[in-house]
């Protein structure tokens, strides 16, 4: 027998921004697998590289989100897909005079996804895209005869310059109207230079315009069932479709693919901090939930739910930093450039230091070989990209925050035992260090492309990077010793001592 939440969805029309990214198209599969009845998704797409919209959907229905999907469902099921060609940063979404009548007549749930989540954009594109991008998608929605509820999906930083977070909106020190006319009439350096006064205590753009966006949510609550769920730093699948599945580089899968390259040996982590990490199949379900609870309750006000773990499952690297190498040896890489050992630093100055010595330098070595040898040397490029973005990042990678979900916790609670199963979303059964290893063989499989089949040859690659990387490691703390020894004039035996000290003090890095 179907679920409630199931029988919601069937011969249901939704509309969906931002079914392209990696949140996007795992509600695309979820809803696909569970809800196959669905009369049909509308994706917001805009054609992109050359390629029109009906050759993007070709492209992302070969996903590999979709690979449990099509072992019960023929390629059939995708015709359930429906692109519409738009684009949230233009008006009327872009949309054709066709299409905004189909989506209007015919919608009954909207679930607003789309947003640049670049921390390092400037006012004008995240006003854009941010905030007048859900303001035409709300105004459309005041338009659709046969809508049901509507869900925004924002972001648990949107009020991130507070260190403990309610599930609910919290006063905004601009008004919507006055940003968007300063965009309106001022120029971009205008624009940056009164950036700084507009964000106040916003570590960016993002999260300030994210927050207005929930603004103009709330304005519409009273016309049709609002919901808006904030999820944190959003990981690879808990379960599903398949645990580990990723296909986003942010967070720590895009660190784990580093590090089990070989190429990423330091990170810069507060151990014993709180990490709000969320898996991307719980922010799937809860939203799915969302759309199905707002509108069999016809709540005339929005209502706010935290998609997050820090208060319900808290999760510290200290759970897991001594596995870590394990995880990464257990499951090399095929394709690893060099023996995988990554270390944990407390600050971002030592992590710089050891940078120097662990990363750059071993950089500029092999982009030379790289380059000599007719590749494209591309080290350097990873390593300065990382080093830029960090004072940028400082504020999310050494803070703690708390953001309290009472309300979603009730809302699973709460579910009919069959949805309880089928959209969980209860992330304190949730068991870390079991999900760093399904992690760690998601970015192997999914990220690195590396298919299971391969793992016993990576393993035999792995014990030979070993046995390289500890003569490496011996000649060139020789070789640093004795250059030690000749410069102090000390005795030729001295220099083993020399070497040993280095590498003592090199490992404090």
């Amino acid at each position: 027998m179907a679920s409630e939440v199931q029988n919601f969805y069937k011969n249901k029309y939704i509309f969906l921004t931002g079914g392209t990214g990696f949140l996007g198209v795992a509600i695309i599969d979820k809803i696909l697998r569970t809800a196959p009845e669905v009369a049909g998704i509308y994706l917001l797409m805009r054609p992109k590289k050359g390629k029109a919209i009906q050759e993007r959907l070709q492209d992302l229905t070969k996903n590999s989100v979709f690979e449990q999907l099509l072992e019960t469902q023929s390629a059939d099921i995708f015709k359930k897909l429906i692109p519409v060609s738009g684009d949230v940063g233009e008006n009327f979404l872009g949309l054709s005079q066709e299409d905004q009548a189909m989506i209007v007549a015919n919608t009954n749930v909207v679930i607003h996804s789309a947003a640049t989540l670049d921390f390092q954009a400037t006012l004008r594109p995240t006003v854009n895209i941010n905030l007048l991008g859900t303001k035409r998608v709300l105004e459309l929605c005041t338009r659709m005869r046969n809508l049901k509820s509507m869900v925004h999906i924002s972001s648990a930083y949107v009020n991130s310059y507070l260190t403990e977070a309610e599930e609910k909106l919290y006063p905004c020190t601009e008004t919507a109207q006055k940003v968007v006319d300063l965009v309106d009439t001022l120029n971009d350096s205008a624009l940056d230079e009164l950036l700084p006064k507009l964000l106040k205590d916003h570590p960016n753009a993002y999260t300030f315009t994210k927050q207005l966006a929930e603004h103009e949510v709330n304005k519409h609550a009273a016309q049709f069932p609002c919901a808006i769920i904030r999820p944190s730093m959003i990981t690879g699948a808990w379960k599903e479709p398949t645990p580990g599945w990723t296909i986003s580089k942010n967070g720590p899968q895009g660190f784990l693919m580093g590090a089990s390259k070989g190429v990423i040996r330091r990170l810069p982590v507060g151990v014993d901090l709180v990490y709000d990490y969320i898996p991307v199949d719980a922010v799937v379900n809860q939203t799915l939930v969302l759309g199905w609870y707002m509108a069999t309750n016809s709540f005339r006000e929005v209502k706010v739910f935290h998609c997050t773990t820090s208060t319900s499952n808290p999760f510290k690297w200290r759970s897991v930093v001594d596995q870590m190498n394990d995880y990464l040896h257990k499951y090399p890489l095929k394709s690893a450039i060099w023996y995988p050992r990554l270390k944990f630093v407390s600050s971002l100055w030592v992590y710089k230091l050891a940078s120097i010595f662990v990363h750059i330098l071993p950089a500029l070595v092999l982009d030379f070989i790289l380059r000599i040898s007719g590749g494209r040397p591309m080290l350097m490029r990873l390593h300065t990209n990382v080093w830029d973005s960090l004072n940028r990042l400082e504020k999310f990678i050494f803070t703690e925050w708390k953001y309290h979900n009472p309300a979603t916790q009730q809302l699973a609670q709460s579910l009919p035992e069959q949805d309880k199963t089928l959209f969980n979303f209860n992330v304190s059964q949730l068991q870390w260090p079991e999900y760093f290893v399904h992690l760690t063989q998601g970015v192997r499989r999914y990220l690195n492309n590396e298919h299971p089949k391969s793992l016993d040859a990576a393993r035999r690659k792995d014990k030979v990077l070993f046995i390289v990387d500890i003569v490496f490691q011996v000649l060139i703390f020789a070789l640093v010793g004795w250059l030690f020894t000749a410069v102090l004039g000390a005795s030729g035996s001295s220099f083993w001592l020399y070497g040993a000290g280095c590498y003592l003090l090199f490992n404090l890095l």
